[in-house]
């Protein structure tokens, strides 16, 4: 597909996913029969169908049927951004299907990975992960260092905070 096709089919995903609120619950399977319809445009071995139905089945409540797709994408070589996304999302997705262990190992290599605007969704994820798992205050000092430069005041103080919650005592 050229850049023109490429780029028109982006607009075309983006603007089924901004439509995903219309859907009411019980017409999750109609909204996950548009994302298949935009993917089979895709040429096969495309990392974005798998991907994309992905994010539709676990949008609608199924991380089960999730977790294989994202796993495909991934495999494909499904990368940069939305395979930063991918694995953001297939870590949750195993959370809820009770493979929180999982999710923390693959989370874990993204907090020291490239920085960009998903730095804060690799924490609150893993975080989420670390909970599950009873790691409680590991998960609280992630999520504490993600917020702290985000606030007006007290960044330095919060950020301490999260560390003196994982370090050892003297």
């Amino acid at each position: 597909m050229d850049r023109a096709v490429d780029q028109d089919w982006e607009n075309r995903v983006t603007a089924a996913w901004a439509t995903f609120d219309d859907y009411a619950e019980e017409d999750a399977a109609e909204f996950r029969t548009l994302i298949d319809a935009l993917v089979a445009e895709l040429p096969d071995g495309s990392p974005l169908r798998p991907f994309e139905q992905a994010c539709a089945w676990d949008s609608t409540r199924h991380s089960d049927k999730a977790v294989p797709l994202y796993r495909e994408a991934l495999a494909r070589g499904l990368d940069g951004y939305k395979g930063r996304r991918a694995k953001i999302q297939l870590s949750s997705s195993l959370r809820n299907i009770g493979q929180a262990e999982e999710g923390v190992k693959l989370l874990t290599p993204e907090l020291d990975g490239p920085s960009d605007e998903l730095d804060d969704a690799v924490r609150a994820c893993l975080a989420l992960c670390l909970s599950s798992l009873g790691r409680d205050r590991e998960g609280l000092s992630l999520v504490l260092g993600a917020l702290a430069p985000h606030l007006p005041r007290y960044q330095r103080s919060m950020a301490n905070y999260a560390r003196a919650l994982v370090e050892p005592e003297d």
